[in-house]
């Protein structure tokens, strides 16, 4: 069946200021996966987190469309984190996302702050020359060692990111002897070194993870990832902290709290 518009009339959940209406073209006219999207986003709404997904086929009788248009409208919401598809189980209303705060808290801060457990599993943790591009970010020498903290990330036992934290080795000496790498790095640096967070630096982009970050994140290659980039320097303005964070997409989004500027 070939995918053609749906005229805007027939769409009674396209309304002009409903929480899809930017995806309408001026046109008035909307491609049918899209049509269907709309509808699945009401049927998410009344079956609740954990629910199963009707099946495919009743979804095309419900909304007289092929198996190729409802399987687009799902795929997109498995993109966004609105349903998760289970193998050999099915499709199901998945939970809402975590959100993380872009400030001077940690992983583990953030999320408690929401009921929910993290957790890290260790990966690597080592010191090594820092290289160009490092020793630019923390301002020293590229033959100068850095410590190397790489875990991935999760939240009540699931994987959603994976954490690489680089430290200027001059300024910790000791960690790889004294740190236990599952418990919360920001917390372990001001409570038991006195290190003071003054500031930060953070990028966010979307991504597509590598095979081997796929791989240990547990999730599709394909899947659009959140890598966010920081640099942390303490009250002499000295950088002393570079974290590369790779998020799952559909799991977790950031928040920001912005000021009226004068």
């Amino acid at each position: 069946m070939p995918t053609s518009p749906l005229p805007l009339p027939q769409l009674s959940r396209l309304s002009a200021d409903g929480p899809v209406r930017d995806g309408i073209p001026e046109h008035g006219r909307v491609p049918r996966y899209y049509a269907v999207k709309v509808e699945l986003l009401a049927v998410i709404a009344e079956l609740g987190e954990g629910a199963v997904l009707p099946a495919e086929r009743e979804l095309c009788e419900r909304f007289s469309v092929s198996r190729a248009t409802v399987r687009q409208a799902v795929s997109e919401l498995v993109l966004e984190g609105r349903l998760s598809r289970r193998q050999g189980s099915g499709t199901y209303v998945a939970p809402p996302k975590l959100v993380q705060p872009l400030a001077l808290v940690s992983y583990t801060e953030g999320l408690r702050r929401q009921g929910i457990a993290p957790g890290r599993t260790l990966i690597s943790l080592e010191r090594r020359a820092a290289g160009a591009g490092l020793a630019a970010d923390l301002r020293i020498e590229p033959a100068d060692e850095v410590i190397h903290i790489e875990r991935v990330l999760l939240a009540d036992d699931e994987r959603v990111g994976l954490e690489s934290t680089y430290l200027r080795a001059s300024k910790f000496p000791t960690l790889l002897e004294v740190f236990n790498p599952e418990q919360s790095l920001y917390a372990f640096l001001r409570e038991q070194l006195g290190v003071v967070f003054d500031g930060a630096e953070e990028r966010v982009e979307t991504v597509l993870a590598t095979p081997r970050e796929a791989l240990l994140i547990g999730t599709n290659p394909a899947l659009p990832m959140l890598l966010m980039h920081r640099v942390s320097w303490g009250p002499d303005g000295e950088p002393f902290e570079r974290v590369r964070s790779l998020f799952r997409g559909d799991r977790l989004s950031f928040m920001t709290r912005l000021g009226r500027v004068e």
